[in-house]
C-alpha cells in the first residue's frame, strides 16, 4: 500500500488554512492599494466615488472582517469572497490587487 503523504500529515496542513486567515486579519491596518488599484475596485465594484464612504480600501476592509468571509490562500495571494465580491490581496505586501464582483453569485 502506497503512503498516502496528504492522509498521514493532515494535522499538519489545516492548521495552516487557520494561521494564514489570522495573520491577514492581524494584519488588517496593512493593508492599502495603489492610486490605479482603487480606481479600478471602484470601477470592478461599482463604488461611488462622491459617496462619503467611497474610499475602496476601507470597503474591502470591512469585508475582509466580516465573519462571513471566507478567507483562504493560493500561493503568493489571499482572496477573501463574501456577498458575491472577491477581493484578492497579495501575501507579502498585503496589496488589494483587484476586487471583482462573482458572476452567478449573490
Amino acid at each position: 500500500m502506497p503512503f498516502d503523504f496528504k492522509k498521514e500529515y493532515k494535522d499538519f496542513y489545516l492548521p495552516r488554512k487557520t494561521e494564514d486567515k489570522k495573520n491577514l486579519l492581524d494584519s488588517i491596518a496593512k493593508i492599502h492599494t495603489t492610486e490605479m488599484g482603487a480606481g479600478r475596485i471602484r470601477r470592478n465594484l461599482g463604488l461611488d466615488k462622491t459617496a462619503p464612504d467611497s474610499d475602496p480600501v476601507e470597503f474591502c476592509r470591512q469585508k475582509i472582517l466580516s465573519p462571513l468571509c471566507n478567507i483562504y490562500r493560493q500561493g503568493k495571494n489571499w482572496y477573501c469572497e463574501i456577498e458575491g465580491i472577491r477581493i484578492t490581496v497579495n501575501s507579502y505586501s498585503y496589496t488589494i490587487i483587484t476586487a471583482h464582483k462573482m458572476q452567478g453569485r449573490i
